[in-house]
């Protein structure tokens, strides 16, 4: 089913298009989301011309028989690597004074996508827009590419001149030529034969942090990065398994931020957004974290997700900065901040204790991952104090 939209035998002996986040389930319906990935190879898709389904997909399976029931891909034909990073948020959505059960897919291009969990049918208008061509010999970029109308983006998806950061001078001189070495478009410019800004990259947007969701509020909390990505398609050798490559001087998968890591757009470079779901709308979007250096409120790349409580609070850790905070979900004003071993690139829980009947808030803060600084192995319980 669907090897249709593949040009010739391309589906074949395929690695990718699978389910490397987490799945959700309509236990009351039976139903069972996957947040279906990119075919491989990630960056070239010369020899797997067509839509590629059901590759960029969320999938709505009948969890008893795992008969299709209804498909919607987010990204045709990807070859920027922006695969269904996050678990579907199951939510519940108003719509002419009726609950409409929904289904929230978070995307690295930084759009929200709501559908009906029935249908898979958008809640918010969703248009087909042109997009750029790849110069890369062979390749055939989609002409188009879907665009949620709402939400709007929680991330940037160009850059120019002014964008760039000047948070230090040497900052802003090591950004400034990094930027004018590149070729840079809209967005969906594909990686090209020239060294490319592709805005956001494949660690911007709301990544596999996923997303928490207060009912009473309609409110949905996600954690976005505001980074981009750097490469250039390098051919390679005739008996290679692809005839490109994307590559840089400092690697695959180099980032745009300068040599502290920092990135190379004007701050903010993480964000916290509370998204109401009945409306499309971004209720609010305040900086997630700190750099200490920079003694400002910056926000940092974060990942690792959100959980929010009945008494309107949002927990996240996320953060580079080693911190776990409090935010209140109304407002999202910053609450309270706690020191961690090291930073939290987890989901916290909260429970009840048993003995003590006081409500805990965990966070694993174990560090490393994608990013500079420490790492430990420690797990951190907070409660109020009497």
């Amino acid at each position: 089913m669907g090897h249709e939209s593949w040009e010739g035998d391309a589906w074949k002996e395929r690695t990718g298009v699978n389910v490397w986040s987490m799945m959700s389930v309509d236990t009351k319906r039976g139903l069972i989301f996957l947040p279906i990935g990119s075919a491989s190879y990630d960056f070239y898709g010369a020899d797997r011309k067509g839509l590629d389904l059901f590759s960029n997909c969320l999938v709505a399976l009948d969890a008893a028989t795992g008969k299709l029931i209804w498909y919607y891909q987010m990204v045709h034909h990807d070859i920027w690597d922006y695969d269904m990073p996050a678990q579907p948020a199951l939510i519940t959505v108003r719509r002419n004074g009726r609950d409409v059960p929904a289904v929230a897919q978070l995307t690295k291009m930084g759009f929200v996508f709501v559908l009906d969990r029935l249908t898979g049918k958008p809640l918010f208008p969703v248009e087909e827009r042109p997009v750029p061509k790849s110069d890369v010999p062979g390749e055939a970029a989609w002409p188009t590419q879907p665009f949620p109308v709402k939400p709007p983006p929680l991330v940037r998806q160009s850059f120019c001149e002014g964008d760039i950061s000047t948070v230090t001078p040497e900052s802003n001189r090591y950004c400034a030529q990094l930027f004018h070495s590149l070729e840079s478009d809209e967005m969906y410019t594909p990686y090209g034969r020239n060294l490319t800004l592709v805005v956001p990259g494949t660690l911007g947007g709301a990544n596999w942090s996923g997303a928490s969701f207060d009912r009473a509020s309609g409110y949905l909390f996600i954690n976005a990065n505001e980074l981009g990505a750097v490469g250039a398609m390098e051919p390679q050798a005739a008996e290679g398994p692809v005839r490109y490559r994307r590559g840089s001087k400092e690697g695959e998968y180099a980032r745009f931020w300068d040599d502290h890591q920092w990135p190379c757009q004007k701050p903010p470079w993480g964000t916290l957004n509370a998204v109401n779901a009945n409306t499309g709308e971004i209720v609010w979007k305040v900086p997630l974290g700190v750099v200490d250096e920079l003694k400002a409120a910056t926000g940092t790349p974060n990942l690792g997700g959100t959980i929010v409580t009945d008494g309107g609070v949002v927990f996240i850790g996320a953060t580079i900065d080693s911190r776990f905070r409090a935010f209140d979900s109304r407002t999202g004003e910053q609450l309270w901040a706690g020191d961690l071993e090291a930073s939290a690139h987890a989901t916290p829980v909260t429970y009840l204790g048993k003995k003590s009947g006081k409500q805990f808030v965990v966070i694993a803060a174990g560090g490393g991952g994608y990013f500079r600084g420490k790492v430990s192995d420690a797990l951190a319980a907070f409660m109020l104090p009497d």
